[in-house]
């Protein structure tokens, strides 16, 4: 049974506005450290939006206005986007096998280079997260986060968020 008084003398002492700064300081270190990580192994030039565009792109491509739907953004911003990966030889344009008007927006063997890498450097970071806080400690904190997601699947629109 849960000791309701004990709780309300944890939560009392914290102020609220500290759980989403603790949370994002989180995601901040993982991230941060997964990019030194990817500068040291050929993409030196990757931004933390770029991971949730080239998702947005796909295994099998996707047209611009696709990848801004899937990225909360305009067209014109996913084109932005797509253009500065391109730029940068993470994706490429090709002609849609199934209707030769559309193009599509497709990822580039650096691209997988890059999503492969940031998948190990992610599993590097859990993995250090375990050694730091305990393996139980981590996927308690886990199943936590996941029991105050609702949805159950994780949005790409994240970057379009923060920003728009």
């Amino acid at each position: 049974m849960v000791d309701e008084k004990k709780v309300n003398q944890v939560v009392d002492t914290r102020n609220g506005f500290e759980l989403p700064l603790l949370l994002f300081a989180g995601f901040r270190s993982i991230i941060d450290a997964l990019h030194r990580d990817l500068a040291e192994h050929g993409h030196p030039e990757t931004r933390p939006a770029y991971g949730f565009a080239l998702q947005a792109v796909g295994r099998d491509g996707a047209a611009i206005g696709e990848i801004g739907r899937r990225l909360g953004v305009s067209k014109q911003a996913a084109g932005k986007t797509v253009e500065k990966l391109e730029g940068l030889g993470y994706v490429e344009r090709a002609p849609d096998p199934a209707d030769g008007r559309r193009t599509l927006i497709r990822l580039t063997p650096h691209g997988v280079d890059l999503l492969t890498r940031s998948a190990e450097g992610f599993d590097r970071q859990r993995a250090e997260w375990a050694r730091t806080l305990g393996a139980d400690r981590l996927a308690a904190l886990e199943e936590d986060l996941r029991t105050m997601y609702p949805g159950g699947a994780f949005r790409l629109d994240a970057a379009g968020w923060f920003t728009g």
